[in-house]
């Protein structure tokens, strides 16, 4: 059982070893949220690493005001965040909603053929907007509250609940386009 306090009391006292048990802890939603977040292996596995480092270097920063994983996930969310403003074209802060956003024009067939399901949500989730799959996944994937993800994004709660709304509804037109109901 993972015990988070003792864990960080071994850490800050000087027990580096004892980071990885945070390491073993936190590295699938760490993984999680920036693969949603970002396409490329490399890049996924280089952020990953720095986020590993900026936590071990700022753990004793944390105030103990939040869960340590929704402090990670923030870390998590702000190092990939500047990871792609400085290495993408990719536009974070603007989002233009009369954009008409193209998936893939694959059929569904071809797409399913050999795969589950959800690795078929999981491509149309990739496809979003970085706002809305950021949002979709910390609260339909890794559990996060509204609360949490207010936190870890710094969005409006509002914000939060009209990126939620507008990123199922893209997911709901492109499932129906597709064929399911």
């Amino acid at each position: 059982m993972f015990d988070e306090e003792k864990t960080i009391n071994e850490i800050l006292k000087g027990n580096p070893t004892a980071f990885q048990h945070i390491v073993k802890q936190y590295q699938n939603l760490v993984y999680s949220i920036l693969n949603r977040m970002m396409t490329n292996d490399e890049d996924i596995e280089d952020v990953g690493q720095e986020v590993f480092i900026k936590v071990y270097d700022n753990l004793k920063n944390f105030k103990r005001e939040s869960k340590l994983s929704t402090w990670i996930a923030k870390i998590t969310y702000n190092v990939a965040v500047n990871y792609i403003k400085k290495n993408s074209k990719q536009q974070f802060n603007t989002i233009d909603d009369r954009s008409d956003f193209q998936f893939s024009s694959e059929t569904p067939e071809t797409k399913l053929i050999g795969k589950e399901f959800d690795i078929y949500i999981n491509r149309l989730i990739s496809e979003l907007p970085l706002q809305y799959r950021t949002v979709i996944t910390l609260y339909h994937l890794d559990d996060f509250s509204l609360q949490e993800i207010q936190k870890i994004t710094k969005f409006p709660e509002g914000t939060i609940k009209g990126y939620l709304f507008r990123a199922r509804k893209l997911l709901k037109e492109k499932l129906e386009k597709d064929g399911y109901q």
